[in-house]
């Protein structure tokens, strides 16, 4: 299963390149998973004087042994949007959880209300811009989701490059663990779409907000607000990355090659 790289690790130098080029010291992030992330997080803001705020509500037990053993972090077990208004001065924000349009805007409406509140410049840092959550919702736990802001999803149908649709037990898929909507595309449906849109609401000419994209492993995506001090320097750093038509074809590829394996997999254990 190494050969399926999916976390969001391997953007690890860029990620921690952004944080100190803004000065970042007090770090939240939003899904901590089996805490590979999380620990790189801990180690930074230790460096730097700082500290990490981890939300997530069932991480894996992987991170509940280290967390533990980790008194400086500080771990909330609750939903991103009930947690993440209770989090003071922030100064960037980790977003990698539940992958779907309603939580996704949300988390960053929350995230640049806290930001103004406490007189911060935004900066966030987001996992699963590209396919397949870009443009598709996925759902942890869909009973979250209000019934009007979710689509209609399967816990056992996959998804594959080119197809709208979903393929029963086939394809990328969560297996019980996480849904997907039936459909790919459209208004208020994907990551990608919940960030597009949260930038057309939020950005104003007093407080311009940019955007890099780095199209591999799924799609790191960086909000910031380009009238920080420190704008130019995060610029400098992610724009060589910024939706490079060579990391994308590269991504294309492994995506296809991602989903041989899946289906060799399937093969093997039919």
């Amino acid at each position: 299963m190494t050969l399926l790289i999916h976390s969001m690790t391997e953007f690890s130098d860029i990620m921690l390149g952004t944080l100190h080029a803004a000065g970042a010291k007090n770090l939240a992030e939003v899904g901590a998973e089996f805490g590979g992330m999380s620990q790189q997080l801990a180690a930074y803001a230790q460096v730097t004087g700082g500290s990490l705020t981890s939300i997530d509500p069932c991480p894996k037990q992987e991170f509940l042994d280290w967390v533990a053993q980790c008194p400086s972090v500080n771990h909330v077990a609750a939903a991103s949007l009930d947690a993440m208004p209770g989090c003071k001065d922030i100064d960037a924000w980790v977003i990698d959880g539940d992958h779907n349009y309603y939580t996704v805007i949300n988390e960053l409406r929350i995230a640049d209300a806290n930001a103004k509140r406490d007189g911060k410049p935004l900066l966030a840092l987001m996992h699963d811009v590209s396919w397949p959550c870009g443009r598709r919702d996925f759902y942890y736990a869909p009973e979250r989701i209000p019934v009007e802001h979710r689509h209609e999803y399967s816990f056992e149908a996959g998804v594959t490059l080119g197809h709208a649709g979903v393929i029963n037990n086939r394809g990328f898929r969560g297996a019980g663990q996480f849904a997907v909507a039936l459909h790919e595309g459209g208004p208020k449906n994907g990551v990608l779409t919940a960030v597009e849109d949260f930038l057309e609401e939020a950005r104003t000419d007093e407080r311009p907000l940019a955007w890099a994209m780095v199209p591999a492993v799924f799609g790191l995506g960086i909000i910031f607000d380009a009238s920080a001090p420190w704008a130019a320097d995060v610029a400098q750093l992610v724009h060589p990355y910024h939706d490079n038509k060579l990391i994308a074809s590269l991504e294309l590829n492994r995506l296809r090659n991602y989903l041989a394996v899946i289906e060799w997999q399937d093969r093997q254990a039919a």
